[in-house]
């Protein structure tokens, strides 16, 4: 019966009969579009027999790419195209598993054409919406064709790119298709992204430089252009545009793994150029997870190359400063505490010179020059990413980063020995220089949000050490959170204007913050900038920036008390140069007085007094021809211009106190104030900072104390200081410290591991000891009131108060 029915096609059902006619008998007359209207007709019209068409069309399909009938084939799947673009019937299910089917066997094909032809047949129906769900349909064979596609390497160029064009476009039907269908195979399974993300950067990566165009998402495609590299790029954005919030690491781990693999982060051109596609491309709610995949694949890196690492950070740089515009969340501080740690990171490995630290055999050398340009490319990041930041969060990021500052004191250790010196050294410099970053172009109207207690405590700290650069970098510091009007670079040069009014300065009048801000700190202030003035190590970087700090304080904090401090200040440095007890070297000593004279000369100008003005101005002109020594414009040059003898200067080359009080005084400033010298308030930094003038400062702090003295009597002499005599007050407060700080390591330990009965006990202890010396205390002092019944007679005849309980008292009758 069915051999009868197959030889006879008169009996052969309908829909083989209405699909044999589409085919004509010359492959090249292509298909028969009337018999193709009559088949799609009668797929509509009996939607129950479209899923034995689809199978009769694979059948013939396979048969005829057995038999190298290429022509026939393509006619075959032309016929499926049209089929599944007209059908959306319930039983669409089943016929798009019989043109799977066939799509897949077009791709398994060597022949370029056949897989390109079922390539854009796959492409046709990734773009239909289905009217039906799918619970048991699979793409994994077409993500891994695709994929394999991408990476097509034969021998023609022109099928070798056409190839991989068809695997992208593949790529981006299988997407389309199943990203938003939560029935179908969860595309962003890394099994599947680490097929698809790589074979997008693989064609990416090959682009010239020449035709690569900004990945900013504004730039709409005018034509598209047959070139592998552009469409992976737009398939990528289109994947990336796609992922939810839970989608974005699958998405972006494989990125971070192809960088590694084809050793892509030492150019780090196209990693940057990668990152910012993904930037854009995501939603702005997302970017931090994309900041946080890098930070921990920076820490997980934190052993390779010093190139590599340096690659990263500047990837991570511009995707902070791109993520800033949108959300970063919570990884603020975690971005730069790890940029912080790997800074830390890459000192040790500078300084040990590998890895481990130490080197033994197959250990990887360092090259000391590679961490160096990793370490600015971190601080570099540090700046560039908060200088995007909003106020409070920079100064939240001020605040941490001057936290890991190592400072000497007693409560922030540090390492000793000579490895541990220069650790503190280099970690003190690129931490100062990270703040130096951030703090480049803050704005805060409020000095004290700005400049918090905790946090100018330390910094001024690091200004008592010896080492030049670290001080360097706090002046500068210093001066970027004062410069709130943009005028730092108009005093970049020390000089003696005549007419300051060329520099065009942004004054504005001393708020009230800022005067609360210099109440509490201005002698602080001084106190520094004196004794940074009195550092040997100075060179003409220091001066500048010590005179671009005296100018900004004098623009932008100043009024008239503390415009009579700063020149009191000045003028205890002219006295500095002049009697020279640090043995200054003549070069420091002419620097002193021309700073002095450049800022005297401002300062004038911009009190308006004329008398003031008039008395500087002779100063400067007396110097400028008898003594241009004393002059910035000698000084502060390449080659500066000194004299050999500065112990006989005479008076008229100096600033005089007495008349500066005098003219200031009849203007209306404090006069009994400006009379009296400067004198820094003194406090036990200076014996922290290990600075070479300890014994001064021990001797000025007596001479201090015995001044300010309320007591009039005569005092025994006080013994002679001598060089013991230091040494063992020196060794005393050392073995002092030691002391203390193990009577609090004994106190914590004892609460940490005593049982609880035990400090109990204790505590009970002291609070009766506590109790019964209040008792004593009150008994002494506590009198009763007296009585109304009058005063009695002690035993010795002296009237004495009887102590009468108040319920026992008589009041007298208030009665008429």
């Amino acid at each position: 019966m069915y051999g009868v029915c197959g030889c006879c096609g008169a009996l052969r059902p309908r829909y083989k009969r209405l699909v044999d006619n589409i085919f004509p008998e010359d492959p090249e007359d292509g298909l028969v579009k009337t018999n193709m209207e009559k088949l799609t007709f009668y797929a509509l019209s009996a939607p129950e027999k479209l899923d034995r068409i689809g199978a009769y069309l694979s059948e013939r399909l396979i048969r005829d790419v057995g038999r190298h009938r290429y022509g026939y084939v393509c006619i075959a799947m032309e016929a499926l195209d049209q089929l599944l673009m007209a059908c959306h019937c319930q039983s669409i299910n089943l016929f798009v598993e019989s043109f799977l089917k066939m799509v897949a066997k077009l791709l398994e094909s060597e022949k370029p054409n056949l897989q390109i032809l079922g390539t854009n047949s796959f492409v046709k129906f990734a773009n239909i919406e289905e009217d039906t769900p799918s619970y048991h349909r699979s793409y994994d064979f077409f993500v891994s064709r695709f994929s394999e596609m991408c990476h097509c390497s034969h021998d023609d160029l022109e099928i070798k790119t056409k190839i991989r064009m068809s695997g992208i476009k593949g790529l981006q039907g299988v997407v389309r298709k199943t990203v938003n269908d939560e029935l179908q195979a969860n595309i962003w399974d890394p099994q599947h992204m680490d097929k698809i993300v790589p074979s997008l950067l693989f064609n990416l990566q090959h682009v010239e430089e020449a035709e690569s165009r900004s990945p900013s998402p504004l730039q709409a495609p005018e034509k598209e252009k047959e070139n592998p590299a552009e469409l992976a790029e737009r398939c990528l954005r289109e994947l990336l545009g796609r992922a939810a919030f839970g989608n974005i690491k699958n998405a972006i781990k494989p990125v971070l793994i192809h960088l590694d693999n084809h050793s892509l982060w030492e150019p780090k051109v196209f990693a940057i150029r990668c990152f910012k596609i993904i930037m854009y491309s995501i939603q702005p709610q997302h970017s931090h997870l994309v900041i946080q995949q890098l930070l921990s694949h920076l820490d997980a890196n934190s052993r390779s190359a010093a190139t590599v690492r340096a690659g990263i950070v500047e990837v991570l740089s511009e995707a902070a400063v791109i993520a800033a515009t949108g959300s970063v969340g919570p990884t603020v501080l975690e971005m730069f505490n790890t940029l912080l740690r790997q800074l830390r990171l890459s000192i040790d490995y500078a300084l040990t010179g590998s890895y481990d630290g130490a080197i033994s055999l197959g250990t990887k050398i360092i090259k000391e020059h590679e961490e160096r340009m990793f370490q600015e490319a971190v601080i570099k990041t540090i700046g560039s990413f908060a200088s995007t930041l909003p106020t409070y969060q920079r100064s939240e990021v001020i605040l941490f980063i001057m936290s890991k500052v190592p400072l000497p004191s007693l409560h922030h250790p540090m390492e000793t020995g000579r490895t541990g010196e220069n650790r503190n050294r280099l970690t003190q410099i690129m931490l100062l220089k990270s703040l130096l970053q951030v703090s480049t172009g803050f704005q805060c109207n409020n000095m004290m949000s700005a400049l918090p207690s905790n946090f100018l405590d330390r910094l001024l700290s690091t200004a008592l050490m010896e080492d030049a650069e670290i001080r360097l970098f706090v002046l500068e510091i210093l001066i970027s959170f004062i410069d709130r009007h943009g005028n730092r670079h108009k005093f970049s040069t020390i000089s003696t204007l005549s007419d300051i009014s060329v520099l065009k300065l942004k004054v504005d009048k001393c708020s009230r913050q800022d005067t609360v801000f210099m109440k509490k700190h201005s002698q602080q202030l001084y106190r520094h900038i004196y004794l940074t003035c009195k550092e040997e190590t100075n060179i003409q970087k220091h001066y500048e920036a010590l005179y671009g700090l005296l100018a900004l304080i004098s623009i932008e904090l100043a009024n008239e008390e503390v415009v009579v401090d700063l020149i009191r200040l000045v003028l205890a440095v002219q006295d500095v140069a002049q009697v020279n007890e640090e043995n200054l070297p003549v070069y420091n000593r002419c620097a002193l007085y021309a700073l002095g004279a450049a800022y005297l000369n401002l300062i004038s100008q911009l009190t308006t007094v004329p008398a003031f003005c008039q008395h500087i101005h002779e100063v400067i002109e007396t110097r400028k021809k008898e003594a241009p020594y004393m002059l910035p414009e000698d000084v502060f040059v390449e080659r500066p211009r000194l004299s050999q003898n500065l112990d006989g200067v005479v008076i008229e080359f100096l600033f005089r106190q007495s008349k500066i009080s005098e003219v200031l005084g009849g203007s209306g400033y404090n006069s009994d104030r400006l009379c009296l010298p400067y004198i820094p308030q003194l406090t036990d930094e200076d014996r922290l900072s290990k600075r070479k003038s300890i014994g001064e400062t021990i001797s000025l702090q007596v001479e201090v104390e015995s001044r300010n003295s309320p007591e009039k009597e005569e005092r025994v002499p006080a013994e002679e200081i001598t060089y013991e005599t230091l040494k063992k007050a020196i060794v005393d407060s050392v073995a002092v410290e030691e002391q203390e700080r193990e009577r609090r390591r004994q106190v914590v330990e004892k609460f940490q591991k005593a049982p609880f009965e035990e400090i109990a006990a204790h505590c009970g202890a002291r609070a009766s000891l506590l109790q019964s010396k209040l008792n004593q205390i009150f008994e002494i002092t506590i009198r009763p009131p007296p009585s109304p019944s009058g005063t009695i007679t002690a035993a010795y005849g002296q009237p004495q108060n009887h102590s009468i309980p108040v319920y026992e008292m008589k009041f007298p009758d208030l009665g008429p």
